[in-house]
């Protein structure tokens, strides 16, 4: 379970709540391992065709963000997030992804990053929302 620097738990850092609709891709084997605090009524959703509250995006390549953030973005509510994580460089693993790259393929892609966090010793994450003069 993460809690990081801050000591508060991973579900409440990325504003996780009771009764969401949630998608995981790219998820490391560790990842519900990371959690000490998930409501126990959230539906995992796969199907793409589904709108979600939150989604966790996982990448250790820019090239392949760049080729999914559109469809991310078209796949959560209005008032939904993206948490896109990618790989600290203290970690050791290979990517060409860091907070500054995120971010600015996030805001090319028309989203806005509101919070960043420490999801586990390996995984940093920024979290995207629509922007509310977008939002329908």
């Amino acid at each position: 379970m993460t809690e990081g620097y801050s000591g508060t738990p991973l579900a409440k850092k990325m504003g996780i709540k009771p009764g969401f609709k949630i998608s995981v891709l790219n998820r490391p084997n560790e990842y519900f391992g990371l959690f000490s605090d998930l409501p126990n009524d959230l539906e995992w959703i796969d199907d793409t065709s589904f709108k979600k509250d939150l989604i966790h995006y996982f990448s250790d390549s820019k090239d392949q963000l760049e080729q999914d953030i559109r469809k991310l973005r078209q796949e959560i509510e209005q008032r939904g997030a993206i948490w896109i994580s990618w790989p600290k460089k203290i970690s050791k693993m290979p990517t060409d992804l860091d907070g500054n790259v995120v971010r600015e393929i996030g805001l090319r892609n028309g989203l806005v990053d509101i919070k960043v966090c420490a999801v586990s010793e390996i995984w940093s994450g920024l979290k995207f929302v629509i922007p509310v003069k977008d939002r329908t």
